[in-house]
């Protein structure tokens, strides 16, 4: 079997492993000449994806990366892993993806599988792919090719679950282009579900994050009345998720961050206007979580002036930078919208991240902590909780910390510490 990945990114660059590894021949498309040429070098620039591992599959003749579409005419499938951003309105932005079914089409041939991961809105396998790839090919879809829909799940950094490990959700545009994207996805993921249309299958993604997004933002507004009420959020957590039943831990935090889940809502909430139907709580949700990154900047300076000082010219130093703990991605990170916050209320802003050495859009690099470093700040801002980082030590030098993860619970000090 000999299958085309089309985007290399988070997601297509992981499937291209897996099913490489599991002996399948991998071609992967991807626009950018110098991703090829690294992909084609066995150099990866992926976090989860270790050099190593990708230097192997491509030694052995089973993973090659090139920027021609051609390269898909004796490809049994073709898998489309390209990204779904928002306008700047917060629209569905589907033009990377109907650019790539569009250079895909002249190419499809008689009984090839196709096959959508990216993140979108129920309907868009039917209502999008399928004109795009019938006029450009001359075939008809669920008759002389496959289509299906096929969410991807990852979650970079995760080691528990992987691309490999996760089970897989398939919905074919009939019963056997289901069947034909089971026999294809079983040669490399553990697990596979199927249902019964692609609409199934998109909505299933959506509902996924949505319920992170909604829960999230109820335990962020409770973080927000706590505040006032000067009660430990973190403790009535800790204390609620002993219940064995009936409750299911989610934490606090300055935002929302990643490829998914502050992006899939809005997606939903498009599509629902189509039908004069209005999502009002994943939207309430949507703006609680959106508030966060504000709703810290004004706890870091309520912070400061318990202490005679004002944000404007104050050193503040943030604590990661990434989205979430021990990656290295940026994409969505609320950090980014609490440094420019700060910026702009004219605070001296550096950072550290030990995944993150630059931030070019801010003129920022990641600065080196030591004991000076630490007591030149007028406050130190815990932004995302690497594990890597000292938190002792940075409760011990630091003279004012405002931890918005939790993550000096139980440590002992002289810095004065606020928490979410």
């Amino acid at each position: 079997m000999r299958i085309a990945i089309i985007g290399l990114g988070y997601v297509g660059l992981p499937l291209a492993l897996v099913f490489a590894e599991a002996g399948v021949e991998v071609v992967g498309i991807e626009v950018d000449a110098d991703r090829c040429a690294q992909i084609n070098g066995g150099e990866s620039y992926i976090q989860d994806v270790s050099s190593e591992d990708l230097r192997r599959v491509v030694d052995d003749g089973l993973l090659t990366a090139t920027t021609d579409y051609a390269a898909t005419c004796d490809c049994d499938a073709d898998i489309i892993c390209l990204p779904t951003p928002l306008t700047a309105n917060r629209e569905p932005d589907l033009r990377i993806v109907r650019a790539g079914a569009t250079e895909l089409a002249p190419h499809l041939r008689p009984g090839q599988l196709v096959t959508l991961e990216s993140t979108t809105y129920p309907g868009t396998t039917r209502e999008v792919l399928v004109p795009i790839l019938e006029d450009g090919s001359g075939l008809t879809a669920g008759v002389d090719f496959h289509l299906a829909f096929s969410p991807e799940r990852v979650d970079p950094g995760r080691i528990d679950y992987t691309t490999r490990t996760t089970p897989k959700v398939i919905g074919g545009l009939t019963k056997a282009c289901t069947a034909r994207a089971l026999e294809v996805y079983g040669t490399a993921i553990d697990h596979l579900v199927p249902v019964s249309t692609p609409e199934v299958a998109e909505m299933t993604k959506l509902l996924e994050n949505i319920f992170r997004s909604v829960n999230i933002a109820l335990v962020n507004e409770l973080a927000m009345l706590c505040d006032r009420m000067q009660i430990d959020v973190w403790e009535v957590i800790e204390a609620a998720a002993s219940k064995p039943f009936g409750y299911m831990k989610f934490q606090p935090g300055p935002g929302l961050g990643g490829h998914c889940i502050p992006i899939d809502p809005f997606y939903l909430s498009w599509k629902a206007r189509e039908y004069d139907f209005w999502t009002e709580f994943i939207e309430l949700a949507g703006k609680v979580n959106e508030n966060m990154p504000y709703f810290c900047v004004e706890k870091i300076h309520r912070a400061l002036n318990t202490r005679g000082k004002s944000l404007n010219g104050a050193n503040v130093l943030v604590l990661g930078v990434a989205y979430k703990a021990d990656i290295d991605d940026l994409r969505e990170s609320p950090a980014l919208k609490v440094i420019r916050r700060l910026q702009e209320r004219g605070a001296c802003v550096a950072y550290h991240d030990p995944f993150v050495s630059r931030l070019p859009d801010f003129g920022l690099e990641s600065i080196a902590l030591d004991r000076a470093t630490l007591a030149a700040q007028d406050v130190v801002v815990i932004v995302t909780a690497h594990s890597a980082i000292d938190y002792r030590e940075i409760v011990s030098q630091a003279p004012l910390v405002v931890d918005l993860r939790n993550a000096t619970a139980g440590i002992p000090g002289s810095a004065t510490v606020w928490k979410l």
